[in-house]
C-alpha cells in the first residue's frame, strides 16, 4: 500500500526537496531563493541579517525558513545544518552564496581588510561546505554550488583582495570535484560577472554587462538542473575574461593599466 503523506526524510520513497542558500539576505543569494521555492523546493535561508530574512520568507512562506547565521562562526554552521536537517530533512542541494566586496589598491591595501574578505568568502564556504559534504557522501547524493566571480580568472586593479578569495574558490572546488563525483555528489562553481546587487551599487565605474540579480538566479538554476561544473554567465563578460586571462603577461598588464583608477 502507497502511503500518500510519506515524510521528507524518508529517502527511499521521496527524495529531499530541501535546498540550503547561504547569502540569502540581498542580492543573488535572495533572487535563488525565491527562484528555487517557485521551483517547488523547500528552502532554508541562511544570513546574518535576521530583519531581511524575515522579509524574504515573507514572499513564500510555505516554502521559505529563516535560518540566520554568520558563516565565519564554525560551530553555528554546523549546528544550522543539523536544524535544517532536523527541521526540513537531508539537504540535497546548497547554494553558497555569501560573501562581501571591496576595492582596493595598492595605495591603500590593508591586511585587514583582506582578512575580512577570506574570513567571510573563502573560510566561511570551507566551513560550510566542511558540514554538508560528509552526509551527501555517506547518502552518495547531493549538489552543492559555490558562488565565486569572473573576477578570480586574472588579477584585476582594485580587486586584489576580492579576486584572491574567488580564485582560491575556484582551486578548491576544481580539486573537489573528481572526488565528490566518484561519490555521485554533483559540484558546481558559479562564476558571475557584473550583477546588480547592493555590493556592486557602491562601484564609482561602469560596469559591462551588468545584469539584474534576477537574470543570475535564472542563469544558476539553469546550470544547476543541467548539473554542469561551471555556471558562469553573462557569456560575453565570461569570453572576455577568460581571453584576458591566456594573454602573454606583458599584453595582459598592458590592458589592465587601462583600468587604473584616476589620480585623486
Amino acid at each position: 500500500m502507497t502511503n500518500d503523506n510519506t515524510s521528507v526524510d524518508n529517502e527511499t520513497t521521496a527524495p529531499s526537496r530541501v535546498a540550503w542558500v547561504t547569502g540569502a539576505s540581498s542580492g543573488i543569494g535572495r533572487a535563488l531563493a525565491l527562484r528555487l521555492a517557485r521551483d517547488g523546493w523547500n528552502v532554508a535561508a541562511s544570513a546574518r541579517s535576521t530583519v531581511e530574512l524575515n522579509r524574504l520568507c515573507a514572499e513564500a512562506p510555505d516554502r521559505i525558513v529563516s535560518f540566520p547565521l554568520d558563516v565565519t562562526d564554525r560551530t553555528a554552521v554546523h549546528e544550522t545544518v543539523n536544524e535544517i536537517t532536523t527541521r526540513l530533512g537531508p539537504v540535497a542541494l546548497a547554494v553558497f552564496a555569501a560573501g562581501t566586496y571591496a576595492r582596493d589598491y595598492a595605495s591603500d591595501f590593508d591586511a585587514a581588510r583582506l582578512k575580512t574578505m577570506v574570513d567571510l568568502n573563502l573560510i566561511g564556504t570551507a566551513y560550510c561546505l566542511e558540514a554538508v559534504m560528509p552526509a551527501m557522501i555517506a547518502r552518495r547524493t547531493g549538489q552543492i554550488a559555490v558562488v565565486a566571480s569572473v573576477s578570480g580568472y586574472v588579477g584585476l586593479p582594485g580587486a586584489a583582495s576580492y579576486g584572491a578569495t574567488k580564485a582560491a574558490l575556484n582551486v578548491m572546488c576544481e580539486a573537489l570535484h573528481p572526488e565528490l563525483a566518484e561519490k555521485s555528489v554533483c559540484l558546481s562553481i558559479v562564476n558571475p560577472g557584473f550583477v546588480d546587487t547592493p555590493l556592486t551599487r557602491k562601484n564609482d565605474f561602469p560596469m559591462p554587462f551588468l545584469i539584474s540579480s534576477e537574470a543570475a538566479a535564472d542563469a544558476i538554476a539553469k546550470g544547476l538542473a543541467t548539473n554542469r561544473y561551471e555556471i558562469v554567465f553573462p557569456r560575453r563578460m565570461a569570453v572576455a575574461m577568460k581571453i584576458l586571462h591566456a594573454l602573454p603577461a606583458r599584453l595582459r598588464f598592458k590592458l589592465t593599466r587601462r583600468m587604473l583608477r584616476s589620480p585623486d
